[in-house]
C-alpha cells in the first residue's frame, strides 16, 4: 500500500460503525504537536478486545477506528521531538486507529526498534504479560499453571519459562492448542475435557498444588479451574480479559485457601510503556521470540476476513497481523 505525503493530516483506516461492518475509509488525523510523531504504519496486531468489540460486545455509540498494537516508521516528528528521529523503525501504544496506514502520537509513546526485531507489532501485548509476570512474581523452581493456551496463555508460557520454573503445566481443552505449548516447552498440557486438572497438577506436583496459576481465558469455568489447581496460600493471577456481564467464584472456598489474587489488568500508562521498553528488550535480546505464535496476516484491504478468522479461531489460529506497509520481515 502505499503511504501519503509526509505532511499529510489524512490516513486511510479500519473504522467499526457496527457489529461486523469494519469500513476502510479516509479519515483526518490530528495535527502534529510539538512533542507529536507521525509514523506510517507498516503493521498492527490484531487483539481480543478488538475482536469483542468487532463482535458487538462493547459498545459503540460511533463510528470507532480499530487497532492498538501498531509498529511502523517516523516520517515526520514536531519541533520539540528528540526520542525518535525521521526514518527509524518504531513500536507504538495508541488507544485506537492503528488499523491505519499512519498515525499520530506522542513521542513517548514511541520506542525505536533495532533491526534484529522482526516484530516491533507484538510489544503492547507482549509488554501486558511482562507486567503481569511482575506483579505475580513466580519465585525460581515454582510450579506453574497456566489456564488457556490462547495467544496470550502461550505469550505468558515464554515469559515465564525464562523466570526458572520447576514445571510450567498449561491446560487448555483444544489438542491443538497443548500441541503448540508442548512445542514451546511446557513441561505438561492437561486437556481439561478429559482429565480432572486439580488431580493431574497434584500429581505433578507431589500432591502441594501450584505456587502460582494464572487464568488467560476471560471465562467463568477458567477462574475455576485455575483456582482447583492452586495450592493453599498460593497465588491465583488473573490476566484472561472478562469483559462483560459477571463472574461467579467460590469466595468461601477462596477465602479458606487463602489465595493471593493477582489482578494482572493495567491501566497506568507508566505502567504500560514500561513494560513495552522491557518486551522490546526481550525479543532484542532473543529471550523471547514471538514469531511462531504469528498464524495469519492479512492487508489492510482483507481486514473483516481477518477479524472474522480471529473470531472463528480455526485450529492453526494463534494470532493475527494486519499489514498496512512494506516491510517484508515476516
Amino acid at each position: 500500500m502505499s503511504q501519503p505525503e509526509a505532511g499529510s493530516s489524512a490516513c486511510v483506516g479500519a473504522v467499526l460503525s457496527a457489529p461486523r461492518t469494519l469500513a476502510v475509509v479516509a479519515r483526518e488525523l490530528p495535527p502534529l504537536g510539538p512533542r507529536d510523531v507521525l509514523v506510517a504504519v507498516s503493521r498492527c496486531g490484531v487483539c481480543t478486545g478488538d475482536v469483542d468489540a468487532w463482535l458487538g460486545r462493547s459498545a459503540l455509540t460511533e463510528p470507532e477506528p480499530l487497532g492498538h498494537e501498531p509498529a511502523g516508521v517516523v516520517v515526520a516528528v514536531g519541533a520539540e521531538v528528540t526520542r525518535v528521529a525521521v526514518g527509524e523503525r518504531v513500536a507504538c501504544w495508541v488507544e485506537e486507529g492503528g488499523f491505519a496506514d499512519r498515525v499520530v502520537t506522542d513521542e513517548q509513546h514511541c520506542f525505536a526498534v533495532p533491526e534484529t526485531v522482526a516484530h516491533p507489532e507484538m510489544a503492547e501485548p507482549l509488554s501486558c504479560i511482562v507486567n503481569a509476570v511482575e506483579l505475580a512474581a513466580p519465585a525460581l523452581a515454582d510450579d506453574v499453571v497456566i489456564v488457556g493456551a490462547g495467544f496470550m496463555g502461550l505469550l505468558l508460557q515464554l515469559v515465564l519459562q525464562a523466570r526458572g520454573p520447576r514445571t510450567v503445566t498449561v491446560a487448555d481443552v483444544r489438542p491443538g492448542a497443548l500441541a503448540r505449548a508442548a512445542a514451546l516447552g511446557a513441561t505438561h498440557t492437561v486437556d481439561t475435557s478429559r482429565e480432572d486438572l486439580r488431580a493431574r497438577v497434584a500429581e505433578i506436583t507431589g500432591g502441594r498444588g501450584a505456587d502460582v496459576a494464572f487464568e488467560v481465558t476471560g471465562s467463568n469455568i477458567g477462574l475455576d479451574l485455575a483456582a482447583a489447581a492452586t495450592r493453599m496460600s498460593g497465588k491465583l493471577a488473573v490476566v484472561g480479559y472478562h469483559q462483560g456481564g459477571t463472574r461467579e467464584i467460590a469466595l468461601g472456598e477462596w477465602n479458606w485457601m487463602a489465595y493471593t489474587i493477582v489482578n494482572a489488568h493495567f491501566r497506568d500508562k507508566q505502567v504500560i510503556l514500561g513494560g513495552m521498553r522491557t518486551a522490546l528488550r526481550l525479543m532484542e535480546a532473543g529471550v523471547v521470540d514471538v514469531a511462531p505464535l504469528i498464524s495469519h496476516r492479512f492487508a489492510l484491504d482483507r481486514i473483516d476476513e481477518a477479524f472474522a478468522t480471529a473470531a472463528a479461531k480455526p485450529d492453526d489460529f494463534v494470532k493475527a497481523v494486519i499489514l498496512t506497509g512494506d516491510d517484508e520481515r515476516g
